[in-house]
């Protein structure tokens, strides 16, 4: 009874973006549109705010927009429901409209940090540098607040044509050790844009020296170094990088660039893109670390002032994925502009969505189109085996990913790992163990040391297999510890743990391990059925009914369900014999449910998860 053995996790990043936002943010969520006709306003003002309310608790963006615009018309007056109109709209990029709810709660609290931030970005666009600045230093106070305002201010100065007090001003950042950083990095922007070419170089090589794992400082200190000249450097510090994450599309087309002689602009050419970089790396940060509605009205903001900034469009659409709006993802993808070198990474991920929204034809169309643009580029053909895994068409996916595999040549397999696994998978699915067993062992040789978690769920799958199977159930019930032991709050793991204990036949370790897994997972079909099984083996048979009903009403697979159907009518046979020789092995210390899982990283995969969730494409980042 094989399936599915994890989720996906988000990695974070410590950088409080929420400082300064009213609380009424959290009812609202975003959208870049104008407004949507599709919903119908209520009768009432209790109507359109009830509507409202629910649909940003829901994270409906456009429908949240339009109740809100409705209940404003009918209580102009109210304070509170315009903050919470103004709030929609912003998130929902229905930015002309928020400007003017914006207008609104200044005249009535001046000191509204959110609403003189926005306002202040509105001038810059406009050329109004003193006027922003104003509105910045009226946005309030907090660690996100002032370090915003601080950049924000310092490049409404470089876009009036003062270099010195831009500096001046971006010099007074004092604090954590990102704030040294930040404080470097658009220090050496504003430098480059007002032509200070020395300075630009020596701080934004000591921002390099701080964080060489930031694509964004990377890409600014090597194009700066490339303009000036100094090619060596560039191609070191993209190389560098390109150890670290490999295969990132834009470091891969500057190095194509670079080493065939061409040249490479400097990332940021006016104060208002600077801006509008300030309000990315915001929004990019909180997105990673998981404040999704901040970091979605910064990069909304960013996005306002620079609309051809591919990688605050990828980072926003990878937000709303993540927010499961994965139409209004789509919508993000799809605005990456066709020039970008990311453009084929958006591709991939509205390929993916589409399988994810139960379109997998168009899924399908989609991602072999654009393999057929793209015929030996690794990652498409991958994401769509992926979705043919999806739609359970695992000879096919096998097939591709094989395809994928032959293009690897002398590069270095362990980037490729992936690829082995998911055919591993589609392998075992399609029922041919003796391939998808040589996929899995050579996916676990390549996973590099520095992803125990994806280590883990690599073991997972093949212990699990191996157990499923009846086979070399000692050598699985070792994999399974160690899975357990790096991810011990993942219930696929915990139960593939207590599933072996029960092919031992050591009924109550079994029913320890599956308890704590059912505690993690609750609602997963096979963890439910596995406990009852183990109940009815420890003697607990009233119990184990309970649990097989529970398993039942969770929509199991037809075969599992039929199987569940067996038992709660006939039980489970008198006799079931152990089927290994580990009886004596000591079972593991429970293992404290750490407050924190191990991280997966971004993209990495898991046993038979949709695609469109860990199957995400290598490409992203920032």
């Amino acid at each position: 009874m094989m399936t599915t053995r994890a989720r996906r996790s988000v990695s974070a990043l410590a950088l409080l973006l929420a400082a300064g936002l009213p609380q009424t943010v959290l009812a609202a969520q975003p959208r870049e549109s104008s407004p949507v006709l599709d919903y119908e306003p209520a009768e009432s003002l209790e109507g359109n705010f009830l509507s409202a309310y629910i649909a940003g608790a829901s994270r409906d963006t456009a429908a949240a927009a339009t109740f809100y615009r409705e209940a404003v018309k009918a209580d102009p007056r109210n304070a509170e429901l315009v903050e919470r109109a103004f709030i929609s709209l912003l998130a929902d990029g229905a930015l002309p409209d928020a400007f003017r709810a914006a207008e609104k709660l200044i005249a009535r609290d001046p000191t509204n940090g959110l609403a003189n931030l926005s306002l202040g970005v509105r001038q810059i666009k406009a050329g109004q540098w003193a006027a922003a600045r104003q509105n910045f230093s009226r946005s309030g106070r907090g660690a996100a607040t002032d370090l915003t305002a601080t950049l924000l201010t310092a490049w409404s100065y470089a876009g009036a044509g003062d270099g010195k007090k831009a500096l001046e001003t971006v010099n007074k950042l004092r604090g954590e050790r990102y704030y040294n950083t930040f404080r470097d990095y658009h220090a050496g922007l504003i430098a480059s844009v007002i032509g200070d070419n020395a300075e630009a170089e020596r701080r934004l090589k000591a921002a390099y020296e701080a964080d060489r794992n930031t694509l964004r400082i990377v890409d600014a200190y090597a194009r700066l170094e490339a303009s000036l000249g100094r090619t060596d450097l560039a191609i070191q510090a993209y190389s560098d990088f390109d150890q670290l994450s490999p295969r990132h599309p834009l470091v891969r087309d500057a190095l194509d660039k670079l080493k065939d002689g061409k040249p490479l602009t400097r990332l940021i050419g006016t104060a208002q893109e600077g801006a509008a970089e300030v309000l990315y790396g915001l929004g990019s940060a909180g997105s990673t670390q998981g404040d999704e509605l901040p970091a979605v009205i910064y990069l909304r903001l960013a996005l306002y002032l620079a609309p051809d900034h591919a990688l605050a469009r990828l980072t926003l659409a990878d937000t709303l994925d993540r927010m499961k709006q994965t139409e209004r993802a789509n919508e993000a993808y799809a605005q990456i502009p066709a020039t970008s070198p990311l453009k084929l990474n958006a591709d991939i991920q509205i390929g993916l969505n589409l399988e994810q929204m139960g379109k997998g034809d168009e899924a399908l169309a989609h991602l072999d189109a654009a393999m057929k643009a793209h015929p030996d580029d690794i990652d498409v053909i991958t994401a769509l085996g992926n979705v043919q895994r999806a739609r359970k068409k695992y000879e096919e996916a096998a097939a591709t990913y094989s395809r994928a595999i032959a293009l690897i040549g002398d590069r270095p397999l362990s980037n490729y790992w992936t690829t082995f696994y998911f055919r591993g998978t589609a392998y075992e699915r399609a029922k041919q163990w003796p391939k998808a067993e040589a996929d899995l062992k050579k996916a676990l040789s390549l996973v590099p040391a520095s992803q125990p978690a994806a280590k883990a769920q690599v073991m997972n799958y093949l212990g699990y297999s191996w157990v499923d199977q009846k086979i070399n159930i000692d050598e699985a019930f070792k994999l399974l510890q160690q899975a357990a032991d790096a991810s011990p709050r993942d219930g696929m793991i915990v139960d593939s743990l207590g599933w072996a204990y029960y092919r031992l036949g050591r009924w109550d370790d079994a029913v320890r391990e599956l308890e704590k897994a059912v505690e993690l997972k609750p609602g997963d079909p096979t963890i439910n059925d596995h406990l009852g099984d183990a109940y009815w083996r420890a003697g607990r048979r009233l119990e184990g009914k309970f649990q097989w009903q529970h398993a039942k009403d969770l929509n199991p697979e037809p075969d599992d369900l039929a199987q569940i159907n067996e038992k709660l009518k006939d039980g489970l046979p008198d006799t079931e014999k152990p089927t290994a020789t580990a009886e004596t092995t000591p079972a593991p210390v429970a293992v404290p449910h750490n407050a924190e899982n191990p991280e997966l990283p971004k993209g990495a995969p898991q046993p038979h998860e949709a695609p469109g969730a860990a199957d995400k494409a290598k490409k992203s980042g920032g």
